[in-house]
């Protein structure tokens, strides 16, 4: 299943856990639909009469997507930030056995610090030790070469090299407005597998000795020869000067900060109508059995104009 094609399927709002009063998002999608297309094991952690729930951190600093089109210039300082962060997340997901598979733009959000955080898991796979991933799945401008070699010849599949790969696309996006490789979602599997064999990465005389070494280890095709672990990461001499206890702990300063007044704003209106329909959509089908958040006293419009507290009590009981 494409990434794109899971985001149709899925809703989110805003929602306040009520001990601590800490604002979080809740992703949430039809039972049904869950389902029929098996994705309880892989996304959802808690549910009601008809919707999957999922409570996680709300970041409203955008993603980095949503900044590229808003022509945000990425110093290099900046984008070597978000690979070290990203990096430190890949290599808890190897801890867990987690491949991704869908690293990009569009799924690392900021906080509102501009702090990179890697979201959506909608197409991410776990594999034990020894094993390979096989599926063709991913966004294809930032699947790695091996991905379309295994789908093709059927060979020894692929594994955790795929994520950084991706990483490598995205962090020269960042820097350049565009990618390395001329790839659409139409293209075909067989023309990508010969593009890589023929076409060359073009680096800009612009950029800094060490970031364009970081980049060529990144995305090397050949993943034997590519950076994929944090070990690797942190013996590069591109990256000498990282204090990683420091970007672990968040205390290193992002180069790029989200503008309070422009996109949070934006985003922070679009949860808002987000919320209301959520309460419209749960007070609709609650009418016939009245919920413990709709006091005797209150008229079902009444209740949908406190949306907050009515959207808090569908997952009091969650995990944060």
């Amino acid at each position: 299943m494409t990434s794109e094609y899971h985001a149709m399927l899925i809703k989110v709002c805003i929602v306040q856990k009520r001990d601590t009063e800490k604002m979080y998002a809740m992703k949430y999608m039809n039972k049904q639909q869950c389902i029929e297309r098996d994705e309880v094991r892989n996304v959802y952690s808690f549910q009601d009469e008809e919707d999957m729930f999922m409570v996680v951190d709300l970041l409203l600093g955008g993603d980095l997507r949503y900044h590229l089109q808003q022509n945000v210039q990425f110093s290099e300082d900046t984008v070597r930030l978000y690979i070290c962060e990203m990096a430190l997340a890949l290599d808890y997901l190897r801890g867990q056995h987690i491949i991704h598979r869908d690293v990009k733009p569009d799924n690392i959000l900021l906080d509102e610090q501009g702090h990179a955080h890697l979201t959506d898991f909608n197409i991410a796979t776990i594999i034990r030790d020894g094993e390979r991933a096989t599926a063709l799945a991913g966004t294809k401008p930032y699947m790695a070469p091996e991905i379309f070699h295994s789908f093709l010849s059927g060979g020894t599949g692929y594994s955790f090299e795929v994520d950084w790969w991706s990483l490598g696309i995205m962090a020269y996006e960042l820097l350049r407005g565009w990618r390395p490789y001329d790839i659409h979602s139409n293209n075909p599997v067989e023309s990508l597998v010969q593009l890589f064999s023929t076409v060359s990465v073009q680096y800009s005389s612009a950029w800094s000795r060490e970031m364009v070494g970081l980049l060529r280890k990144l995305l090397t095709v050949n993943p034997e020869h590519r950076f994929s672990c944090l070990a690797h990461i942190q013996a590069s001499a591109h990256l000498a000067g990282v204090v990683w206890s420091e970007v672990c702990e968040k205390r290193v300063e992002p180069g790029f900060v989200p503008n309070e007044n422009d996109y949070l704003q934006e985003c922070l209106e679009a949860i808002q109508q987000d919320f209301v329909i959520f309460n419209r959509e749960k007070l609709k089908r609650s009418q016939e059995q009245p919920s413990e958040s709709v006091s005797a006293s209150e008229t079902p419009e009444e209740a949908e104009a406190e949306p907050l507290h009515m959207c808090s009590s569908v997952c009091s009981s969650g995990s944060s």
